[in-house]
């Protein structure tokens, strides 16, 4: 099930629902793509068109903010569950080890994502994380045989946003994996070169709150999130 919010769809499947639907995709080679949906993402998508389309055209948009969950609230939905991309993509590498399907890191810089292989490898024994490739390679025949030669099911693309699902948009029907996921910045919270919030903060949604204590210029950024709400009241 999906709700739209401020023409931004928004699927209401928790962690385990999405895990045992993409599961189910690539036992039957379907190609899915996931985006992370918050209220800054939902806010620049007011004023841009492309972007708008771009995150619709995902099979999955996971509600990655608390911002999202009070405006489902607010209208009456059934969004109750926050689903972050980095804890989608720890689930998805948890139930991938049980399952025995193989993962590909792309992006972020040269030698992070091999960091990140080692980690996972560390949480997940078992896990078969079967190429890593850095966001700096620009040919893109490399990128796509390399990833290709892999075997990959899972894809997951830490390039930054829009950037990201462009690539996955334009690049996914002719690679072999099924599942694509961009994650942002992932690779370096995992690898360990990039400090995620405290438990208690993740808990209660309140990360963003926890970034700005740790950059506090990132004040006007926040001001999306009450300017967001209104606008979801005001319908």
């Amino acid at each position: 099930m999906k709700e739209n919010i401020l023409g931004i769809d928004v699927c209401s499947d928790t962690y385990n629902e999405l895990t045992a639907k993409l599961l189910d995709d690539i036992n039957h080679n379907k190609k899915s793509f996931i985006v992370a949906i918050n209220p800054e993402k939902i806010m620049k998508a007011q004023h841009d068109e492309s972007l708008r389309l771009l995150l619709n055209q995902a099979t999955y948009q996971i509600p990655d903010g608390v911002g999202v969950i009070l405006a489902s609230k607010l209208k009456k939905g059934k969004i109750r569950e926050r689903v972050t991309g980095i804890d989608m993509m720890l689930k998805l590498c948890e139930a991938a080890a049980q399952h025995h399907k193989k993962i590909f890191l792309y992006g972020a810089k040269p030698g992070i994502a091999n960091e990140a292989k080692e980690k996972l490898e560390e949480m997940f024994p078992g896990i078969q994380i079967v190429g890593t490739l850095d966001g700096y390679e620009k040919d893109e025949v490399i990128i796509n045989e390399t990833i290709n030669r892999s075997g990959a099911e899972i894809i997951f693309v830490a390039l930054g946003s829009p950037r990201q699902e462009n690539w996955i948009i334009k690049n996914k029907e002719h690679l072999t994996p099924s599942v694509y996921q961009g994650v942002g910045g992932s690779f370096d919270v995992i690898s360990g070169r990039l400090n995620r919030a405290p438990v208690m903060f993740q808990k209660f949604g309140l990360e963003w709150l926890y970034r700005l204590i740790k950059e506090p210029w990132r004040w006007k950024r926040q001001l999306d999130l009450p300017k967001f709400l209104i606008r979801v009241l005001k319908g």
